[in-house]
């Protein structure tokens, strides 16, 4: 580190005596900024990587029991992680994947720059990290997701030139997280280096192999280390001669120790990232189809579901596997999903029971107040609103009757089951605060 900064090496040093960044991104498909800023208990300063960056006070605690993080109206995230899908620039309508995606930050700042529209595949080889995203993508209302736990080669090789763009936040040393964290200071060794290098690359060789001609391909690490970095970068481009690095066009930060990437480091305001930016230029036929199912018979009792809950049924294909109940995001290819490892589509909407169709909590989340028929709201600072969070019943009018969802402040947390003044919680018992 002295070597590589120079001048800047006790500035650097320096920073370790002081309390780490932390930060917040919003969550654009359910809430505004004005309506999370007045739900919160502390002050939002913005951050130079994402304009839904935001930086925090250091000493929050408990940010996971706010009831706008139950809503997914917020990700809690470090600042500069934000920086590398703010290069990655995902479109609305565009087919994006986060090829490494636990436990999800990056993939729902994507979700909320792709507004619903188009298809988000997030994939991730750990089948409990893989958990973790899902529950994350759910927990902000992501339509238009799809998740995976698969490993990368045999993903991109079967979905051969179908993305726009693809982002690899590849696993590494973590440098970046020494503030943060001391299991990565522990981890740490020259080994554990060497090691991380070589599988960066063959990610970025699988990866490589699921971008359409003209696709980006993001590169990011949260590491300081040249032989994951720069070097990786640098071998990949002398190995796939038809793609060309580009500038990330961005501000923050600084240059890296290769033309056109760029460096983050403690003293430019991030805890650490490395981001890299590059365009395939050669043909990458893609052989498959999207997925238009014939609905049938097997749907209807979904739809007879939608009627009663939802404003309007979705546009979107509904599908049955078993027991439960699908909407399809767009784009969505033909192939066979248990072979990729693919976990959810879409939005799960109910579960099948003997003579009933039950809303799932994923439902819900994905909703806005507006689109269902039956929601009472409360205040971030209610009572109701800590009891529901809790699992408790709630006394609500007697005019609600059957499934209700559950607000606050007008942001979907959850839904319930109204009858004769009260509502029975249907907030999943794993998510629910500690009383």
């Amino acid at each position: 580190m002295k070597n590589m900064l120079g001048v800047e090496y006790p500035e650097f040093i320096s920073a370790y005596s002081r309390p780490a960044y932390r930060g917040i991104h919003l969550n654009t498909l359910k809430c505004s900024f004005d309506a999370l800023e007045s739900s919160l208990p502390f002050p939002m300063e913005p951050s130079p990587f994402s304009h839904l960056e935001f930086y925090i006070p250091s000493d929050v605690e408990k940010i996971g029991h706010l009831p706008m993080h139950h809503a997914g109206a917020f990700y809690v995230q470090e600042p500069s992680a934000s920086s590398a899908v703010t290069v990655l620039s995902p479109q609305a309508g565009e087919k994006i994947l986060d090829l490494c995606a636990a436990p999800g930050g990056k993939s729902t700042q994507i979700a909320s720059l792709m507004g619903g529209k188009g298809l988000l595949w997030s994939n991730e080889i750990i089948p409990k990290r893989a958990e973790t995203l899902l529950s994350n993508l759910e927990r902000v209302g992501a339509r238009n997701a799809v998740v995976s736990c698969c490993h990368p080669d045999v993903l991109c090789h079967r979905l051969q030139g179908f993305f726009d763009r693809v982002l690899v936040d590849a696993p590494c040393s973590g440098e970046g997280m020494f503030r943060r964290s001391d299991e990565a200071v522990r981890d740490w060794s020259p080994e554990h280096v060497k090691a991380c290098a070589t599988r960066q690359l063959a990610i970025l060789e699988s990866a490589s192999l699921a971008i359409k001609e003209n696709g980006v391909l993001v590169y990011s690490t949260c590491t300081f280390s040249q032989e994951e970095n720069e070097g990786v970068i640098s071998a990949f481009l002398k190995n796939h001669t038809d793609f060309e690095i580009e500038d990330c066009g961005v501000s923050f930060g600084r240059p890296a120790f290769l033309p056109k990437a760029r460096r983050i480091f403690p003293m430019d305001g991030g805890e650490g990232h490395f981001v890299s930016k590059m365009r395939r230029l050669s043909a990458n036929q893609c052989c498959l189809e999207y997925c238009h199912p014939k609905e049938g018979r097997e749907t209807e009792p979904a739809r007879e579901l939608f009627e009663k809950i939802l404003s309007e049924e979705p546009k979107q294909h509904v599908v049955r596997c078993r027991d439960r109940f699908y909407i399809l995001p767009d784009f969505f290819p033909q192939t066979d999903v248990d072979s990729l490892g693919v976990m959810r589509v879409g939005i799960l909407a109910g579960t099948l029971h003997p003579g009933r169709v039950e809303p799932a909590h994923a439902l819900y989340m994905a909703a806005n107040p507006e689109e269902l028929r039956n929601v009472v709201s409360f205040a971030h600072d209610s009572k109701e609103i800590s009891a529901f969070l809790h699992g408790e019943e709630l006394e609500v009018p007697s005019s609600e009757k059957g499934w209700c969802g559950v607000a606050v402040d007008s942001v979907m947390t959850g839904f319930g089951k109204c009858s004769s003044g009260h509502l029975k919680n249907h907030y999943p018992k794993g998510l629910r605060n500690a009383i």
